[in-house]
């Protein structure tokens, strides 16, 4: 089989296994909507991919997914190089996300958290600082979801051990989400 079978053949065995998270998916949504609904926000974080990742979820919440309706308040931690910068040259690269949410997060608001590892320090250092603040925290992760799964009110894990097939599990698991949470606020009537 060529390598583009085999790619194909993962991501549908990938595809399959997100069933098993469809109760965690409804939690997790149902977070979602009711931090949003009540005027909270959502913060992202993730690093490379995973920090990609949670900028297109900003940018779906924010603009638009599917629907016009109102903007929703998300932030996507990773996206200001300055804001980065300064926390990993003055602090440490550890706590670039924790920084950021101890400065704009609030009970209420929730933490969406992207890593294929479930190890990233910074990762893992952003879910505890949501929990320090009384914050709900989402957790997309892969393989068997490292130490995050536990740090996380509500993991995700996308079973499988290489990155790029979490990370498409990711990508249709942020449109589940969107599914849901845009149905949600749509339902609002407010555009």
């Amino acid at each position: 089989m060529s390598i583009y079978g085999q790619t194909i053949d993962e991501a549908l065995q990938v595809l399959g296994s997100l069933r098993e998270l469809e109760p965690a998916v409804d939690v997790a949504a149902a977070w979602c909507v009711e931090a949003l609904a009540a005027g909270h926000k959502l913060l992202l974080c993730g690093n490379g991919g995973s920090a990609a990742e949670a900028q297109h979820l900003a940018g779906e919440l924010v603009g638009r997914y599917t629907v016009n309706r109102r903007a929703l308040a998300a932030i996507a931690l990773a996206a200001d190089a300055t804001v980065l910068t300064c926390i990993g040259n003055d602090f440490d690269y550890e706590r670039i996300f924790a920084r950021q949410i101890a400065a704009l997060g609030l009970p209420g608001d929730v933490l969406v958290a992207f890593s294929t590892s479930g190890n990233s320090p910074n990762v893992l250092a952003a879910l505890e600082a949501a929990r320090n603040l009384g914050m709900r925290s989402i957790a997309l992760l892969g393989s068997g979801g490292g130490r995050a799964r536990e740090l996380a009110g509500c993991a995700l894990v996308v079973r499988h051990a290489k990155t790029a097939r979490a990370q498409e599990g990711h990508q249709f698991l942020i449109h589940c989400l969107m599914d849901r949470i845009e149905a949600a606020i749509a339902a609002e009537g407010a555009v």
